[in-house]
């Protein structure tokens, strides 16, 4: 039986350009994620305009940018495991799936 060998990867840093960002915007389509990145200079959240300069956008397929929030997840959990929960000001538990009974009105079927 053959083994499945995955390939080495090797890293190549030589032309990576560090950027920080502290604003974050996703939107999707079906075939491609874009991360929108920038900074807000703006501190104070009760401010009437807040201007974030836009540095990057990082377009990916689908795919890519699962297994990114797969590791952006683990990365946070173990942050917070060594360094205690982020409080970021949202509720970021997953939303409850919809009662049976708003499934059947909304698809038409009952629900068995």
């Amino acid at each position: 039986m053959a083994e499945n060998k995955q390939p080495q990867i090797e890293w190549n840093d030589k032309d990576m350009r560090t950027t920080y960002v502290n604003a974050t915007n996703v939107v999707a389509g079906r075939e491609e994620v874009m991360m929108i990145l920038g900074v807000n200079r703006a501190w104070q959240m009760n401010q009437e305009k807040v201007d974030v300069a836009i540095s990057d956008r990082i377009v990916m397929n689908p795919y890519t940018a699962k297994r990114l929030a797969i590791m952006l997840s683990a990365t946070v959990r173990a942050y917070e495991k060594k360094y205690g929960p982020l409080d970021i000001g949202v509720n970021t538990a997953p939303a409850a799936a919809p009662a049976a009974p708003a499934v059947a009105k909304a698809t038409g079927k009952s629900a068995k």
